[in-house]
């Protein structure tokens, strides 16, 4: 039943009238739970309320599959404002970006001169990774930024594909900084788990394979077993980290931080928050009732 909600949500995230009604009412009706706002200012108070309250954070402008040379311009400008934003406020934080924001379906050197340009500003950065069709690129431009010297990149892998051990193995001489996720995107099970019981035993050995052989892990779950399997690894503890959605099981953050362990946040903003909103409410049941509460609410 949760695979078929899944399936009809990330469905509708596509629908031109599903959009329509969610984006003219949806901060209004839920969404601000989950999206730091529209704007940067908005941004920046969330992302100092967590620091406060000893997370760490990250952010993202909302956005991705940009096609036009112009709107890529404009997406590296707005990033190097935050960057500059986050260093002159003294933030815990820093940036998670698409590479599809930054040009990569129009031309992957574009994407890689983008992401040259950010990285120079000295800040880490993690690059997000998206649909099964750009794992290559993703990779493959990963691997070059690092063999050319950018130390402050690290990437995303995603548990629910077949193929992400063996991504895993690619990596490890290059001792990289790794986010491992379940993977949010609707693909087909002849590439990737269908069932949740398989991506989780995935998530686990290769979580435990990156505490061993990584230099430094992001562990980004709300599980509480891979949680508490990740603890038992008994890993040093300034070689990793947990990561959160903002939003979603805030109380379980604070509780790590409690016990010494360091959280970070996920903490997207922007004006393009459709997509991702529709991916957090798929990816949950329990975030899908609390909008759908908002709505009879509202």
């Amino acid at each position: 039943m949760n695979a078929a909600l899944r399936k009809g949500i990330l469905v509708a995230a596509d629908s031109r009238r599903v959009q329509s009604l969610v984006r003219r009412h949806g901060m209004q009706l839920g969404a601000s739970r989950f999206v730091a706002g529209e704007t940067l200012d908005e941004c920046v108070a969330v992302l100092r309320r967590l620091n406060e309250q000893g997370l760490k954070a990250n952010t993202t402008l909302l956005g991705e599959g940009v096609l036009e040379p112009t709107h890529t311009e404009r997406v590296v400008a707005t990033y190097e404002q935050v960057i500059d934003r986050i260093d002159a406020e003294g933030l815990r934080a820093n940036v998670a970006l698409k590479l599809t924001h930054l040009g990569l379906e129009i031309d992957e050197e574009l994407a890689y001169a983008n992401m040259e340009r950010l990285l120079a500003k000295g800040q880490f950065i993690r690059i997000d990774m998206e649909q099964s069709h750009f794992v290559d690129p993703t990779l493959r431009l990963f691997r070059r930024l690092r063999e050319n010297g950018h130390e402050n990149v690290g990437i995303v892998l995603q548990a629910y594909l077949y193929r992400t051990p063996d991504d895993l193995e690619s990596l490890l001489d290059l001792k990289p900084n790794l986010r491992l996720v379940k993977g949010a995107y609707l693909e087909s099970p002849t590439i990737a788990y269908p069932k949740k019981s398989d991506v989780d035993a995935v998530y686990g050995r290769l979580m435990e394979r990156m505490l061993e052989t990584c230099r430094y892990t992001a562990i980004a779950t709300h599980d509480e077993e891979l949680i508490d399997r990740a603890i038992a690894f008994d890993a040093p503890r300034d070689l990793f980290e947990f990561q959160m959605l903002y939003g979603v099981r805030p109380q379980l953050q604070l509780d790590l931080v409690r016990r010494g362990y360091t959280v970070l946040v996920a903490t997207p903003y922007g004006p393009e928050w459709y997509p991702y909103l529709m991916r957090r409410l798929g990816e949950r049941p329990a975030n899908l009732l609390f909008f759908l509460k908002n709505i009879i609410r509202g």
